[in-house]
């Protein structure tokens, strides 16, 4: 079991954000704001879909497991409100959100179905969040010219992902959920994810004017596929998943608990979700 804090994050997102907030990089930038599209409608899925996996256990499998999932539902209801913040005034740059409506579209086909489903949607995709937070945690070079508001909002974000990276999985083997739906879902979810963020990113990149820029194209290269790159150094993580024996706690670093002890001062704690 993990315990889950909650964290209020100290930062004010009233104030615009700058067109380009990433370092002056279109495509980083570009990149980030597609992310943050994603979250509140996935966050609220995968609140959802937990608390539902852990209403189905029997209560003497509930118990072991109540007090994580309360601190996973609190630390995904303030990823879901932040983003929602910052996505407003992101929007004000003529951005628009195609990614949410797809998501929300495919989400709805899920209505009925096994809560088993849910979960093993939600551990896949926590497990890709777990990859892009260690990425994030391991480079906070990325992030250095940015906006500091925003450098903090995602390295604190990458910080939780880390810590309840788990969580999902946890519940779906309590469920007694198979390895064959599993690596089923992470082969389904790996290709939308991949897909809905790169065409949100372009659609970003197209509304900024930036998109046949050379500069974008060399930045996203280095970024993704470079020696560092994210796609590259996150394939062998990514592929463990598909071992029968795999478990996220398998990918520990200490960069999570570093970063939040390092910057405690950012944030305070707010106690557990509901």
């Amino acid at each position: 079991m993990t315990e889950l804090i909650v964290r209020r994050l100290l930062i004010d997102l009233d104030q615009p954000v700058e067109r380009h907030w990433c370092g002056g990089d279109a495509f980083l930038t570009a990149w980030f704001n597609a992310l943050s599209m994603s979250f509140p409608i996935g966050e609220q899925f995968f609140i959802d879909s937990v608390r539902a996996g852990f209403k189905a256990l029997p209560p003497d499998r509930q118990e072991p497991l109540r007090d994580e999932v309360q601190g996973f539902v609190g630390q995904e209801a303030t990823h879901r409100r932040i983003h929602a913040l910052f996505n407003a005034q992101i929007e004000k740059h003529g951005l628009r959100n195609h990614w949410e409506p797809r998501a929300r579209r495919r989400l709805a086909r899920m209505d009925g179905a096994d809560v088993r489903h849910g979960v093993a949607i939600t551990a896949a995709n926590e497990h890709f969040t777990a990859l892009f937070a260690e990425w994030l945690l391991s480079h906070p070079e990325l992030l250095d010219g940015c906006d500091p508001r925003l450098k903090t909002l995602w390295l604190w974000h990458s910080a939780e992902e880390a810590e309840h990276k788990s969580t999902a999985f946890d519940i779906y083997q309590a469920l007694g959920g198979s390895h064959a739906w599993r690596v089923r879902w992470m082969r389904r979810v790996t290709m939308f994810f991949l897909g809905d963020a790169l065409r949100q990113t372009v659609s970003n990149l197209r509304a900024d004017g930036t998109l046949w820029r050379w500069s974008t194209w060399r930045s996203a290269a280095r970024h993704l596929l470079g020696r560092d790159g994210l796609l590259r150094t996150s394939y062998a993580p990514w592929k463990r998943y598909f071992r029968p024996d795999f478990h996220p706690s398998q990918q520990h670093s200490d960069l999570s608990e570093r970063w939040l002890t390092a910057n405690a001062q950012v944030f305070v704690r707010v106690g557990a979700g509901a």
